[in-house]
């Protein structure tokens, strides 16, 4: 039992004991080789505006950097004197300097100095499992509502609803599990989010009516709508260098989910089963492959704690220790002690701003949406408008994308072949996954255009939201299944890079100290879309089965219009 408990996150205790030999004096300590590259970039452009300026010297404050002898060359120094410079540097920044902030300040540069390893690779994969549930059960919710609906009797427009259960379960979860990782640690987040998923999975799949199947959904959505939130700030924690290339990088499992949902579904719904059977040995498969994703967190990995969470519940040795461990994964050395950390932020016996209360958790969290954090987002015209606008593209195209993909199994269902007969599930499933296929590259050409002169983000994202709003309109011109498939796979490509790069310019264009703020508005407001698309979808009157496609297209080229008033490029420059 305690065994099992230390596993899910209750009780282990990592100490520098478990970790010998990777500790080395601070002053015997290597930079790592990219921490050393970013610091002679910084003292070279130092020096070139001590050289921009004026010979006398005239209205240098004191402090001021004196070419070489800037702050930066002594940040460059591996002593504590220098470490204290890169903290003071990094807390002006924040605004935030408790002796918890300075802390943590210096355990992110400790990560730095260690660099990406066997660790962080094998967190990469099992952080990637929860962002490939998330897909997996948004398409794969989407993909049995043909069924639900032959099988209980409901109406093609009524089932719709079973989305909206799936959906209140994300927004749970994502509001739980965000807050809640902060005060019961990572690591049993990190752990319930998929064995909750799993579970609720697999129980669907034998749910006795349509309400039972949706409240499992409801469930399992719980669960799963923790898990972005819990594995991409796990993820960024342990990250040598916290830069969104490395996050935009975890998203490609994403696309992979919905990909696997579409093969398996062929496989389980292609008319190989019967209706009442076929999506029921699907769902379950889901369920299985979930709990596996768990199992395989559990027994085959060990997962450290979050350092930051340790700090912030007063357990700085532990802390430490972590690190220790990391170091000791990825076969390299240290030089953090608890004795640094005193040194910069303080004894812990001596100040009383290190741990941190739930109430003050709650409070950091609840903070972001205060006018404090959401006031500095409209300070000045241009970074004022570009926010209302990213933020009206967040809502349209939450709203508009499951309008469309949430219920285009249905939509795939209703076409007819050329001889003017109904399509069959053979042909609805398989044409569903050659659209997911189609639209997995979108999201690695995306990688490349927006770093192309005179198009950049803004000229990428523009373009690939125009031509997903107008092909949506020109697949509902045709019944013909092959024409639906032809319109339905360029859709999906152009929608992966639409996608791909708003979550690139998104946290680029915001301001370093608020820019969670504005990112965490973005993606909330996306969740609040999607909840509402199966309502509307659901209400919209009968005999215009079209209809919903209609409004997808018309939300989707609101948000064209939004972004090419956007005032701000983020190509070729640094984030503020």
């Amino acid at each position: 039992m305690v065994a099992f408990l230390e596993r899910i996150g209750i009780g282990r205790k990592d100490t520098i004991e478990r970790y010998e030999a990777v500790l080395v004096p601070l002053a015997n300590a290597q930079r790592h080789p990219t921490v050393a590259a970013e610091y002679a970039r910084r003292l070279s452009q130092e020096q070139n505006l001590d050289r921009d300026a004026p010979s006398s010297g005239a209205g240098k404050k004191e402090g001021d950097l004196e070419g070489s002898e800037g702050v930066f060359s002594q940040r460059a120094m591996f002593t504590i004197e220098g470490l204290r410079e890169e903290v003071k540097h990094d807390i002006s920044a924040s605004g935030a300097s408790t002796s918890y902030d300075l802390k943590s300040k210096v355990i992110n540069k400790a990560i730095q100095d260690i660099g990406m390893g066997r660790y962080n690779w094998e967190l990469f994969i099992l952080c990637g499992f929860g962002w490939f549930a998330d897909n997996l059960w948004l398409q794969g919710v989407a993909l049995t509502l043909p069924s639900l609906s032959d099988e209980f009797g409901i109406s093609d427009r009524s089932v719709r609803y079973t989305t909206c259960s799936l959906f209140i379960g994300l927004c749970i979860g994502a509001s739980f599990w965000g807050v809640g990782s902060d005060i019961m640690g990572r690591r049993l987040a990190f752990n319930m989010t998929l064995l909750i998923s799993g579970v609720f999975g697999i129980a669907a799949a034998f749910g006795p009516n349509w309400i039972g199947v949706c409240s499992l959904f409801a469930a399992l959505g719980t669960g799963v709508g923790g898990n972005l939130p819990v594995d991409g700030a796990l993820f960024l924690e342990f990250l040598p260098n916290a830069s969104g290339s490395l996050l935009t990088l975890l998203s490609i499992w994403w696309p992979i989910g919905q990909l696997v949902a579409s093969m398996i579904a062929w496989g389980f719904l292609g008319g190989n089963y019967p209706k009442d059977k076929g999506w029921r040995w699907f769902v379950l498969t889901m369920g299985v492959m979930t709990f596996v994703m768990f199992l395989s967190r559990f027994l085959l990995f060990h997962l450290f704690e979050s350092p930051k969470f340790l700090l912030s519940r007063g357990r700085q040795a532990e802390a430490v220790g972590v690190v220790h461990g990391m170091a000791y994964k990825n076969k390299t050395t240290t030089w953090l002690t608890e004795e640094i950390l005193n040194e910069i932020g303080g004894n812990p016996e001596e100040v009383s701003d290190l741990k941190l209360s739930t109430k003050e958790i709650i409070r950091r969290k609840t903070s972001s949406f205060s006018g404090d954090r959401i006031g500095p987002l409209f300070h000045g015209r241009r970074l004022g408008i570009t926010t209302a606008l990213l933020w009206f593209c967040w809502l349209t195209i939450g709203m508009g994308y499951p309008l469309f993909n949430a219920f285009l199994p249905q939509y795939l269902a209703s076409g007819k072949s050329s001889s003017g007969e109904a399509v069959s599930s053979y042909e609805t499933y398989r044409n569903y996954a050659i659209t997911s296929v189609v639209g997995v590259p979108g999201s690695i050409i995306a990688m490349y255009t927006v770093n192309i002169p005179y198009i950049g983000r803004k000229g990428t994202m523009a373009a690939s939201t125009m031509l997903s709003g107008v092909f949506l309109f020109l697949f509902t011109l045709n019944s013909d299944a092959n024409y639906q498939l032809a319109f339905s796979s360029v859709e999906a490509f152009f929608q992966n890079i639409m996608y791909g790069v708003l979550y690139a310019y998104t946290p680029e264009v915001f301001p370093a100290p608020v820019r969670g703020t504005g990112t965490g508005i973005a993606s909330f407001l996306n969740r609040i879309g999607g909840l509402c698309a199966p309502i509307i979808a659901a209400n919209i009157p009968e005999g215009n089965a079209n209809g919903p496609v209609y409004v997808s297209g018309a939300l989707i080229l609101a948000a064209f219009v939004a972004m090419c008033l956007l005032p701000i490029e983020t190509r070729g420059k640094q984030s503020l």
